[in-house]
Formats: C-alpha cells, sequence, structure tokens
C-alpha cells in the first residue's frame, strides 16, 4: 500500500486486452514487462502500452522490478507459473481455475505461505456492482435469513461459435469448470462456504460439430460430461442447487436466485461485473429493482489485482487464493459426487469476502 504495484504479465493471449484496459484506468498497479512464449505476441502488447518491456518468461520471473505476476497462461500450465514466481519472491494473480487440480492448488498456497507472497485468482466480478448489491440486501435483511440458492448456465455449447472448441470437451473442461468458477465464487460470496456436495452428471451426444471457423464441420469427441447438477450444503445451512449444461437450448431461469424467510433476489450473470439485483419481499406485487449500493462501479478485469493492492498486508484479498481453492474444491466434488454417487464433504473453507463498499475507480482501488 502507498505505491503502485508493479505487475508482469506471462501471457498474451485474447484475454490480455480486457486487463490492458483497465490497467490504464487503474492507479494501483503500474505494468512494467510481458511475456509470451511467442515473443512476437508479447513485443505487440509492450509497443501498445507505454513502459512496458517484452521478455522471455524466464528473464520475467527473474526481472526485479516485478512484484506480481499476472498469469493469463492456459488453465494446464497455471500451477507451473505460480510455482516459478513465488519461487522467484513474486506474489501471483491468475485467471481461473487456480490450478488444474485441488492437489496442484494445494502447493501454490503452501509455497506462497512458505514464501511470504501473496496468491490472488480470478474471477474477480464478484468485487462488481451487480454480485456486491447483491450482497448488501443479504447483509441488509431486505430476504431475512437465507435458505436457498439456484445457479443457471445453460448453453448448446461452445461448438456453435468457438473455432476450436476441443479442450471444452476434454477432461478438465466441461461446463462446470468452465463456467463454475463464476457461479460458485458468487455462491461464497453471497452465502458463505460449502460444507458438502452432491453432484450427478450426463452428457447426451459422443461427438460435437464445429460451427465456425476454418474447421466448420469438423467433428470434436465428447469425453466428458456435458450436463452437471450439484447440490452445495453451505455452511449456514443454506442449500445452493448448481445447473451446468452444454446440452440446454436455451433457458429463462435467472442466473443466480436467492431465497429467505422474507424475500427472493434475482441476481445478475457472475459472469458479468453489473446488472440489476431485483428483489421481491414477502407482501410485494413484484419485484422491484434495487439501487446500486455496493461494489467498484464500471469495474473490470484486473480490478481484483488493485484491490489485492490495497489489502492490508496479513489479510486475505477479496479475490484471494482461499477462495479460488475452494471454489476448485467445491467444482472437484461435486464431479467425484457425480461419479461415485456419495455426498463429498468438502476439507476447506474460505472466510466470506468483506463487502465492497460503493466506490468509483478516483475513489478506492488507489495505492
Amino acid at each position: 500500500m502507498g505505491k503502485p504495484l508493479n505487475v508482469g504479465i506471462i501471457g498474451c493471449g485474447a484475454i490480455i486486452a480486457q486487463y490492458l484496459a483497465n490497467f490504464r484506468r487503474l492507479d494501483a498497479i503500474n505494468l512494467v514487462a510481458v511475456a509470451d512464449l511467442d515473443p512476437v505476441r508479447a513485443q505487440a502488447v509492450a509497443d501498445s502500452y507505454d513502459g512496458v518491456r517484452a521478455l522471455s518468461v524466464d528473464e520475467l520471473l527473474a526481472a526485479a522490478d516485478v512484484e506480481l505476476v499476472l498469469n493469463l497462461t492456459i488453465p494446464a500450465a497455471h500451477a507451473d507459473i505460480a510455482l516459478k514466481a513465488i519461487s522467484a519472491g513474486k506474489s501471483v494473480y491468475g485467471e481461473k481455475p487456480l490450478a488444474a487440480t485441488t492437489a496442484e492448488a494445494r502447493q501454490v498456497l503452501d509455497a506462497a505461505k512458505a514464501a511470504g507472497v501473496v496468491v490472488g485468482c480470478a474471477p474477480d466480478t464478484v468485487l462488481g456492482t451487480g454480485i456486491q448489491t447483491a450482497r448488501k440486501a443479504i447483509d441488509d435483511g431486505l430476504i431475512g435469513a437465507p435458505v436457498s440458492a439456484t445457479a443457471t448456465m445453460a448453453t448448446p455449447g461452445h461448438e456453435r461459435w468457438h473455432p476450436n472448441p476441443d479442450f471444452y470437451y476434454q477432461p478438465g473442461g466441461g461446463p462446470l469448470l468452465d463456467m463454475g468458477p463464476y457461479y460458485v465464487s458468487a455462491l461464497v460470496t453471497l452465502l458463505g462456504p460449502v460444507v458438502s456436495v452432491v453432484g450427478a452428471a450426463s452428457h447426451t451426444r459422443s461427438e460435437r460439430t464445429i460451427g465456425s471457423g476454418p474447421r466448420e464441420g469438423q467433428k470434436v469427441p465428447v469425453e466428458i460430461d456435458s450436463h452437471v447438477t450439484g447440490i452445495l450444503v453451505h455452511a449456514s445451512g443454506a442449500l445452493s442447487t448448481l445447473f451446468m449444461s452444454f446440452d440446454a437450448a436455451q433457458t429463462k431461469s435467472p442466473n443466480i436466485e436467492i431465497h429467505g424467510e422474507s424475500g427472493s433476489l434475482i441476481v445478475p450473470d457472475p459472469n458479468h461485473f453489473d446488472g440489476d439485483v431485483q428483489l421481491f419481499a414477502l407482501g410485494a406485487q413484484d419485484w422491484e429493482t434495487l439501487p446500486v449500493s455496493a461494489g467498484y462501479v464500471d469495474s473490470g478485469r484486473g480490478f481484483g489485482i488493485a484491490d489485492l493492492a490495497a489489502t492490508p498486508a496479513g489479510q486475505e484479498p477479496r479475490a484471494g487464493g482461499e477462495l479460488a481453492f475452494h471454489a476448485l474444491e467445491v467444482m472437484e466434488s461435486v464431479l467425484e459426487s457425480a461419479k461415485s454417487g456419495q455426498s463429498i464433504a468438502i476439507k476447506s473453507t474460505a472466510a466470506r469476502p468483506a463487502l465492497v463498499e460503493l466506490a468509483t475507480v478516483a475513489e478506492t482501488v488507489r495505492a
């Protein structure tokens, strides 16, 4: 705290553009270097951003002025890059998931603790006005004690628009591991940690047809379950039901709906930073759209890093490693339960992150 956080990015794929746009707005972040296995891509990013130099991965990890590594590599490489950064004495913030497995993720957290550095992880969508306004409504007692929630993500499959959708249908892919981090992180932020899960899963087709791009018409084998349902038991006693599907044509269900003793909330898409929160209070005649009351206004990818930079030493960031690990264990356990038919106890926990007071970039998230 007190000065900008010097950040180096490893991985210059498509998602980096969103981070770069927001870094330009955040005084808490000073981007100093980028690296990619393709040096041409890294140089292109450096040329587009004043004061940034293009390095090799090893050079960036060794750079004395890089305090935090933003890990935008593919999920399979998340743990390897994170561990190398930690070994170099740097904090890490990664795209979701924290690692490909909970075993790898635990290595990352343990290494960071031993090294005295900080781990953060996407999604930071939970810090925006959408989820945070819903969180404040719950905290203010507008629905009474929470009883249950539903979380719904339904699509016919990403092969319709993605030119290379193979990884979505291979081990490590599927609707839950792809989109679940947004939904599970939001549910924990709203309702607290999960203590046990039950899951069921299925798939409807053994192959998918690519619908666009140079491979249009090619078949992709399906090696995973493409529809997953899970029941999450929160420590608070609330029950959440997950519906994550690549097998559904469409849905009119809210992305997330929370039910309490005296009211219900419709929560906006947890893959977005904003959106309307609607309340139906017991005895009301209709839904009411709540005014924005919490969260970072007009936020986007990278606000989690700025929030981390403003977090006092020794405290867990809101978009921190413990929450990311907990969400990953919940998802892994839902899939394990789907195979075994047994309820799975969740070993980890994550404190419900503190509410983000309503603020603009100019007011907070600064060094």
